[in-house]
């Protein structure tokens, strides 16, 4: 990452400073104002406003980062599991697939639990992924195999819960930042967080590593 690369023109701080602000906030589950006073503690003040804003504009960038560098080295076991969420009184559903090392693969925010929900998340998962998997583990909701027996008939498909759970484990990052978030305001607030949010902390976790993802500026200079 460097101050040269336009995106972070006209910002005050350095592009490093910018950076792992944004990495405390999706990497670990923290409140805007825990960033903010993480910040404080190195000498660096600038307000928890300032780390939100930070985290929507530069969030996307490092997410988008991770998935292209994980691009073809992605497993070929799809874990799908969907969770409930409750966004001011009314149910939602988090659909969600990961891959057979925790890596997530597609999320997706839905206010329905059927074969219609269902058959939404793997058309977005075989476009997005640009292949089917070798075989498809969910838990016992019907739905799943009805919308696999029409996108993906030929996939073999397990369905028992007791071998879904690296799916169900997936969800509880986003649990935990619901509770400091004190819930999420709309499907399209949660949508484009966890767009953000989940890529980060599988690629920090499987490679055990401290420090931001680089940008495509900072390999460029790397080479």
């Amino acid at each position: 990452m460097t101050d040269r690369d336009p995106v972070y023109r006209r910002h005050r701080f350095p592009a490093e400073v910018i950076a792992h602000a944004v990495w405390f906030y999706f990497r670990f589950p923290l409140s805007l104002r825990m960033v903010e006073d993480l910040l404080a503690a190195r000498g660096i003040i600038v307000s928890h406003q300032t780390v939100r804003l930070w985290a929507e504009k530069f969030g996307r960038t490092f997410a988008n980062e991770i998935r292209r560098r994980s691009s073809g080295r992605l497993g070929d076991k799809w874990h799908l599991d969907e969770a409930v969420v409750s966004i001011r009184g009314k149910k939602h559903w988090l659909w969600r697939a990961v891959d057979q090392d925790g890596f997530v693969l597609e999320v997706l925010v839905q206010s329905r639990r059927n074969a219609k929900a269902a058959k939404r998340l793997m058309r977005k998962l075989l476009k997005g992924q640009g292949r089917s998997p070798r075989a498809m583990i969910t838990d016992k909701l019907q739905s799943y195999g009805a919308a696999k027996r029409e996108i993906m008939p030929g996939v073999e498909h397990r369905s028992h819960k007791g071998l879904n759970s690296r799916a169900e484990n997936s969800h509880q990052p986003v649990r935990r930042r619901e509770r400091i978030m004190k819930r999420f305001k709309s499907q399209r607030h949660l949508q484009r967080f966890v767009s953000i949010h989940d890529p980060i902390p599988t690629y920090f976790k499987s490679r055990a590593t401290t420090s931001p993802p680089a940008t495509s500026a900072n390999c460029a200079r790397r080479r």
